[in-house]
């Protein structure tokens, strides 16, 4: 009997304890994680975030409450007036130098950096920008209901100073109620003042900032993922580590987002230059795009883009790093795609998805970001021993681009064929689900102008090669490993003229510029005076300081309007622009290879220009 009871008891307690774990484990499955207990994060495995949040975010977007007649001018003008007033050194965004630096500790810091660290950390933490928007800008109203935004910051070794005059200037120029937390991703930093020192100085004097640490270098892609995990706000916005906003920047860039959940919105981003701190324009705005070497390239604005350039625009390809979108939106596409590592080609991923599944990509012009693009040096240490690069092209290729993924191949064929893009399946699972369009689709209704500019099929080169000066000892024009801005030089030939090494590389290609063969840079002349310096620059398809010819039976490289010709230094191994002159020997040059029938060509159509302009 005793017996009998005992073993009643203990099966009573089983039912009750397996009751209390189903009720137990039932509740935690209906509440979710806990997004807000920093714990959950360092008990999760980093690298299958994405995996993690499509099957937790598996919802369509939330649509947002607002009547399209309430505006507000959401400007703070006592705030914007003193911002306007403050001098001192940098402040509104003028260039500034510091007096009898130690110049091999600026040097240092600099290198280590790409940047005038040391100039920055003599910049006030607060300092003031110019207002260079559109004046259509400043009286221009948004919605007076507006979603919070999480704005999520990766940063690895950064300097101490441009990651805190970020969080700063973040909190001068947004409006309190529409920030809800700056969130700050270790992506497993080295430098000690990075630590505990940032610790103690954002809990105290940075309000409304965290910051979240990944265990290893794990890269941009999956420390933005990690932000977006935590972030609580409806709407994220993504920003690199060194960026400065201007006034009022907020509301424009998230009005579209309030009123179409399925918008992503970027803002112009302006130039901090990194050596004098100098805050300016870059432009007044073009629509992203792409070339076949899936280098980030612009399209002109169209005509209806110009009738109100308050008005954002329609871009096809998003910059990649500072924009703004639904965190619901962001999710229901999987955030990025779980297998790209580091950085590279997840701008175009998410730009493919939004537009693709459903999506629209806009560009604010009232809302500028000055962000700092790195000099010479300062590139960060590279945790991957393999092409990471390419096989994130060849993962965005193969899952999105569909036949046009050849274009692609095409321009490096052994390299993509060797690469294993890796199992794919979630990804084109996700584009079925999705119901997403094709990438014909894309081409043709988006960017259906971007052929013109950058063709799958390329016209050949007018020339390639080396270009080997004639009057030299074998000397070459060469990059000298320089940065954007910095001045090319002459250096011995390499030993194939007609393959050289990719610091020789050059084509005279069917835009007119002189480019290096396997990167997107070109020489470029700002002036044209005496001795007038070449310079390595982005290359940007609007002729002007990038405009050259090349005349056979001179041997000139003719820059510009045909005035001035490309000349040797052969003593000091630099080159130059003059006036053409038919006695100096020192301008005449020659390239690897020359496609003389291209070049007849061009020839020809020049005289039909000069005669249809003579009409």
């Amino acid at each position: 009997m005793r017996r009998r009871s005992r073993l009643c008891c203990v099966k009573s307690a089983i039912a009750v304890f397996a009751l209390l774990t189903i009720i137990l484990f039932t509740s935690k499955w209906i509440a979710g994680p806990d997004f807000t207990n920093p714990d959950f994060y360092r008990s999760q495995n980093l690298v299958n975030l994405p995996q993690f949040a499509a099957q937790v975010f598996n919802r369509h977007p939330k649509k947002f409450e607002f009547d399209p007649n309430d505006l507000k001018d959401w400007h703070d003008e006592e705030a914007y007036q003193k911002a306007l007033a403050r001098k001192g050194l940098g402040e509104q965004g003028q260039p500034a130098e510091l007096v009898n630096p130690d110049k091999e500790k600026e040097r240092t810091m600099f290198r280590a950096n790409g940047y005038n660290a040391m100039l920055s950390d003599q910049i006030s933490l607060n300092r003031s920008v110019p207002d260079i928007r559109n004046p259509g800008c400043i009286h221009k109203k948004y919605l007076s209901k507006l979603p919070q935004v999480s704005i999520v910051i990766p940063f690895y070794d950064e300097h101490w100073s441009p990651l805190l005059r970020s969080c700063f200037a973040i909190l001068n120029r947004t409006p309190p109620e529409l920030l809800k937390e700056i969130i700050l991703v270790d992506d497993a930093s080295t430098k000690e003042f990075l630590g505990e020192k940032l610790e103690k100085y954002v809990s105290q004097y940075v309000p409304k900032t965290r910051i979240v640490r990944l265990p290893e270098r794990s890269g941009l892609i999956v420390a933005r993922l990690a932000g977006a995990k935590v972030a609580t706000a409806d709407i994220l916005i993504f920003f690199d580590s060194h960026v400065e906003p201007n006034y009022n920047w907020l509301p424009p860039l998230i009005d579209p987002i309030a009123r179409n959940p399925r918008a992503c919105v970027c803002p112009f981003i302006d130039v901090i230059a990194y050596n004098t701190f100098e805050y300016r324009s870059q432009d007044e705005g073009a629509r992203g795009a792409f070339d076949w070497r899936f280098y980030y390239k612009r399209l002109p604005l169209l005509k209806e883009d110009l009738e109100d350039k308050t008005k954002p625009f329609r871009s096809p390809i998003m910059a990649g790093g500072l924009f703004a979108i639904g965190r619901d939106f962001f999710w229901e596409l999987g955030g990025y795609d779980e297998g790209l590592d580091i950085w590279g080609g997840e701008q175009y991923e998410l730009s493919f998805k939004i537009w693709m599944c459903g999506g629209e990509m806009l560009d604010a012009p009232c809302s500028r970001v000055g962000h700092i693009y790195r000099g010479p040096g300062g590139h960060l240490s590279n945790p991957r021993t393999n092409d990471f690069l390419h096989k994130n092209y060849k993962r965005v290729a193969e899952v999105w681009m569909d036949e046009y993924k050849e274009y692609l191949y095409m321009r490096e064929p052994n390299r993509y064929a060797k690469l294993d893009a890796g199992d794919l399946t979630k990804q084109k699972a996700l584009r079925e689900k999705l119901q997403c369009k094709s990438f014909k689709w894309f081409m043709e209704e988006i960017a259906f102008d971007l052929p013109k500019k950058y063709p799958p099929i390329e016209p050949p080169d007018y020339a390639s090669g080396a270009i080997r000066s004639d009057t030299s000892n074998n000397l070459c024009i060469d990059t000298l490993n320089v940065g954007h801005r910095q001045e090319v030089g002459l250096y011995p030939c390499a030993s194939d003229l007609v393959y050289p090494q990719s610091n020789q590389y050059w084509a005279l290609s069917w835009h007119k510029d002189l480019r290096l063969k396997m990167k997107a840079d070109c020489l470029d002349v700002s002036e044209s005076y005496r001795n007038a310096p070449v310079v390595l620059y982005e290359c940007h398809l609007q002729g002007g300081n990038q405009l050259w010819q090349y005349d056979v039976e001179n041997k000139w490289l003719v820059h510009g309007s045909g005035k001035s010709c490309l000349e040797a230094d052969l003593k000091n191994h630099k080159v130059y622009v003059n006036r053409c002159d038919p006695a100096n020997l020192k301008m005449k040059w020659s390239f690897g290879h020359v496609n003389r029938t291209a070049l007849a060509e061009l020839k020809i159509n020049k005289h039909q220009v000069s005669e249809e302009e003579g009409l």
